[in-house]
């Protein structure tokens, strides 16, 4: 055989192999197109026509009015949850308003006929949507309304991790808004136990203020009952002069005699539990005046109601401040009783 002609043949079964090869590749292209528009496409749509939509389509933005819901929901046939799904799902209400959504009424096509394809595929297909509706609601902080969306979504597909990052979220918001509560409820506390503070300060020393002005006005009328007396004396010292000597040292050893004067008081501090309790009562205290004006040995003599006052009172005789009393010109320490009282 002519080596020539044979190349020649071989080369043309190689140019044959090569055309039917695009020949087969060609028909299946042909093929794929043909049965996507005329398979595919085709149950595309009708199975977006079921679903009230296109599943991609964006959530929107605005808020429609929402129909009332059907009469009564539980006497209506799988097709009627159906259409009514269609409904909600073309006016984007997976999830809402309770008991007129698309969630629910799969679900309860669902419980009427288990494995149904369009309501398994319609949940499915707006799994995502549906999600960011509930946390939409958490973030608006309608926190009943997020746990009643999270709850169908958890129904509709129990597995996915939505439902858990859904619910950790709103829990952290709850735990969040809890804490802003108790903050702001501690601050309104404490503000009313400065203001009732305050107030009993303020009446403490009001009282305090009347106590002193009445010690005052006794001392004011025990002066003149003791000018006789000094004039007394002072006749007595003149005599003594005229006489001698003698009544020239009496007259030189007497000295002025005055009692106890108080200069600075206080204000007791009133308990806080009687504050909150509105309670009020009184304590005798009794007390000596030291030489140097200070206070000591203040006991507690009698109070009503026992130990609630007690310590209050003890504590604001200790910072009391006299004139001390005076013999023959000399400071000299002298007892005291005083009834302190505590009242709202």
């Amino acid at each position: 055989m002519d080596t020539r002609n044979l190349f020649d043949t071989r080369r043309h079964m190689r140019g044959a192999a090569k055309f039917a090869v695009v020949t087969v590749i060609a028909v299946f292209a042909l093929l794929i197109v043909g049965a996507w528009f005329l398979i595919i496409e085709p149950h595309m749509e009708m199975v977006m026509t079921e679903n009230g939509g296109h599943p991609s389509t964006p959530v929107s933005t605005a808020t429609p009015v929402a129909p009332p819901p059907p009469a009564n929901v539980e006497a209506m046939d799988v097709n009627q949850l159906l259409s009514e799904a269609r409904k909600a799902m073309t006016e984007q209400r997976y999830l809402a308003p309770a008991g007129n959504d698309a969630f629910e009424f799969y679900l309860k096509v669902l419980q009427k006929q288990p494995g149904n394809k369009v309501a398994t595929d319609a949940l499915r297909e707006t799994f995502p949507f549906a999600a960011n509706s509930a946390e939409q609601a958490i973030n608006s902080g309608n926190f009943n309304e997020a746990q009643r969306q999270i709850d169908l979504l958890a129904q509709a597909d129990p597995a996915n991790f939505t439902v858990t990052i859904l619910r950790s979220k709103l829990d952290a918001q709850r735990k969040l808004l809890d804490k802003q509560q108790q903050q702001t409820l501690d601050q309104q506390k404490a503000q009313q136990l400065a203001a009732e503070k305050a107030a009993a300060d303020k009446l403490a020393a009001d009282k305090l203020a009347e106590q002193q002005k009445a010690q005052l006005a006794e001392q004011q009328k025990a002066k003149p009952a003791a000018t006789p007396s000094r004039q007394a004396a002072a006749a007595g010292g003149t005599a003594a002069n005229e006489g001698g000597t003698a009544g020239t040292a009496n007259s030189t050893g007497a000295g002025r005699n005055s009692d106890a004067v108080l200069v600075t008081g206080a204000v007791p501090r009133y308990p806080r539990e009687a504050l909150r309790a509105r309670q009020g009562g009184w304590v005798v205290v009794s007390f000596t005046i030291e030489p140097n004006g200070r206070t000591s040995h203040v006991t507690v003599v009698s109070s009503e109601p026992r130990r609630v006052f007690d310590r209050a009172a003890v504590e604001a005789v200790d910072r009391y401040r006299f004139t001390p009393a005076m013999r023959n010109g000399v400071a000299v320490s002298s007892q005291r009783q005083q009834k302190i009282e505590f009242n709202l």
